[in-house]
């Protein structure tokens, strides 16, 4: 008759939190297609839709890794610090919002510089942080990349930057718009000293940082879908009372209108920069 024994039922002594199926971060949803899909194939895939092939932000870290060789790198000027040079305050001070970045993100500022190689050649690498107050150029954005410019005429290093930004921070006013002409002029001198430099734009790349270093690259690549632009397509429909066509500001539409030298995808961006990295040098 032990066959036919009622079971306990566990679930009455369980206690109900761990009754649930615990499924938080184990999937994501493209916000394209709108796919549920397994963060681990996610990653696996650098952050592409496996479905419809859709380029989702890719952490920064992870790109730091995936750009130089076995994610070896040596960054330089992480102590360099945005100041509140206006004491500018909206919803909360300027000072507040860049702790908070700090302490949400681990950068100090929304640039990393780092050193190391990509397919055994030397190089210096810079990577925009988009969660660091939307990526926005100040000050500190400014100087890191003269500062990477001139490490790069100096040690006769390729230079590649990853560009991923709103803007210029107006938090700090004239201060971020006269990076836009210093970053310039050090790039002018990059190219005298014939060391190549490759601008990879990926999305969104707007404002300030499209109007100076990101358009600038001896050869400009974008990342499939990738918005770029300076200001807004609402912002210039509203201007010139027209209507825009079309996929207007993405990076297949520059390509199309000479503004761009490629449109890559994410898992042969590598390889691309490797063979353009060849190429140039010699």
């Amino acid at each position: 008759m032990a066959w036919f024994r009622r079971k306990r039922n566990i679930t009455e002594e369980t206690p109900p939190a761990d009754r649930k199926v615990r499924t938080e971060g184990l999937f994501v949803k493209c916000p394209a297609c709108g796919t549920t899909l397994f963060k681990k194939d996610v990653e696996a895939n650098l952050y592409v839709c496996t479905n419809c092939r859709h380029h989702m932000k890719w952490p920064t870290q992870l790109r730091l890794a995936h750009l130089f060789d076995e994610g070896r790198y040596e960054t330089f000027d992480d102590n360099i610090v945005s100041t509140d040079i206006l004491g500018f305050f909206d919803t909360k001070s300027y000072a507040e919002r860049i702790e908070q970045a700090r302490k949400s993100t681990g950068f100090n500022d929304a640039i990393v510089c780092a050193e190391g190689t990509l397919g055994g050649r030397p190089i210096i690498g810079c990577v925009m942080v988009m969660e660091f107050i939307g990526g926005s150029m100040g000050s500190v954005v400014g100087e890191k990349v003269t500062r990477a410019i001139e490490r790069a005429i100096a040690k006769k290093k390729p230079l590649i930057i990853v560009s991923a930004s709103g803007g210029a921070r107006m938090m700090e006013g004239t201060y971020s718009l006269m990076q836009l002409a210093k970053i310039c002029g050090a790039l002018a001198r990059l190219d005298a000293a014939r060391v190549p430099y490759i601008s990879v734009l990926t999305d969104p790349t707007t404002g300030g940082v499209t109007a100076s270093f990101a358009m600038l690259g001896d050869i400009n690549i974008a990342e499939p879908g990738a918005l770029i632009g300076f200001a807004g397509p609402r912002v210039i429909e509203q201007t010139i009372r027209q209507k825009l066509p079309p996929g207007f500001q993405r990076a297949e539409f520059l390509l199309a209108h000479g503004m761009l030298d490629a449109v890559v995808d994410r898992r042969q961006m590598r390889k691309f920069l490797i063979d353009a990295l060849a190429f140039m040098a010699n």
